[in-house]
């Protein structure tokens, strides 16, 4: 019976349930996650929907958006169904989100204990796949004036040059 709910075309879905419709009448917050991305690949395949398509990538990174903001066109790709164009549709919405994010830090980038630190420098760190040195340079209120980034490693670590202290200098 699943196999056969899953060959249904979301053209013959009653229209509250589609997830353009969905999003449509009852807004963006009703619908899951795979209704949205769904709706970013647009079409799934004879087989199956876009909705269960989606279902299927999510399943495969445990439902976690975090693991698939990490996942290359490569990784998506290896799903069938999901080619170049749609695999870097779903790259591009997450990366927007995480810019998104973003933009809401920069009213308070204001330094006074390690969390802010954190607060501000996750969004740089939180897809990578190798180790970045990056320096922030604060103002005497601790706001700051400017972030840099220093170096990028492998997996393990990377290193950091002394000549960083010429950027503190200017």
């Amino acid at each position: 019976m699943e196999n056969y709910e899953s060959k249904i075309s979301i053209k013959s879905w009653a229209e509250e349930d589609r997830p353009r419709e969905k999003l449509l009448l009852q807004g963006r917050r009703m619908l899951s996650d795979a209704e949205l991305i769904a709706i970013l690949i647009g079409s799934g395949s004879l087989n199956e929907s876009a909705v269960d398509l989606s279902k299927r990538i999510l399943h495969h990174f445990s439902g976690d958006l975090d693991g698939l903001g990490k996942a290359s066109v490569n990784d998506l790709s290896k799903f069938k169904g999901i080619g170049e164009a749609k695999a870097i549709a779903i790259i591009a919405a997450l990366e927007l989100g995480r810019r998104r994010k973003e933009t809401e830090h920069k009213q308070t980038e204001k330094i006074g204990c390690s969390k802010d630190i954190f607060q501000l420098m996750h969004r740089y760190f939180a897809d990578l796949n190798h180790e970045e040195f990056w320096i922030i340079l604060l103002n005497r209120a601790n706001k700051v004036l400017s972030k840099h980034l220093i170096s990028k490693g492998g997996q393990a670590g990377t290193i950091a040059d002394p000549k960083i202290w010429r950027i503190a200098d200017s």
